[in-house]
């Protein structure tokens, strides 16, 4: 239990850390400027940490539900194929649906499923090697 919560907690650290990198930084800042209109001018910082927190701690929660029917026949294996199936329901899935909605560029839609891709791959490794279900 001690284990999940420390790497809960650190993975919702990491996804703080990863979406402001991937989601401030000037390539992403042009990519994105389809949204200006509708983006909030200023965010919560509190609320957003929360927010991550609570995921990491789902998401390592999920990680360990599903961990003996993942694809894999060690820790990092599992972790890299939690990473594509949580990639293709939380990135993949909002990307077509902001394609099919708004009219963002394909760069913009690339830009977001590699960065996604990318993050999730982070945190499937994190949550393959660091976690294990209790026999």
């Amino acid at each position: 239990m001690t284990r999940y919560v420390i790497v809960g907690v650190a993975s919702g650290i990491l996804f703080a850390v990863l979406d402001a990198v991937l989601n401030a930084n000037p390539l992403a800042q042009r990519l994105f400027e389809v949204y200006k209109p509708i983006a909030r001018t200023s965010i919560n910082p509190v609320a957003g940490i929360v927010i991550d927190l609570a995921y990491g701690l789902i998401m390592a929660a999920v990680f360990l539900l599903l961990y003996a029917s993942l694809p894999g026949g060690s820790g990092l294996l599992k972790g890299v194929s939690f990473a594509f199936l949580v990639w293709f329901f939380r990135v993949v899935m909002s990307v077509a649906s902001q394609w099919m909605m708004f009219r963002v560029s394909a760069e913009a839609s690339l830009y977001s499923l590699v960065a996604g891709l990318g993050e999730m791959l982070i945190l499937g490794v994190l949550y393959g090697l660091t976690l294990m279900p209790v026999a």
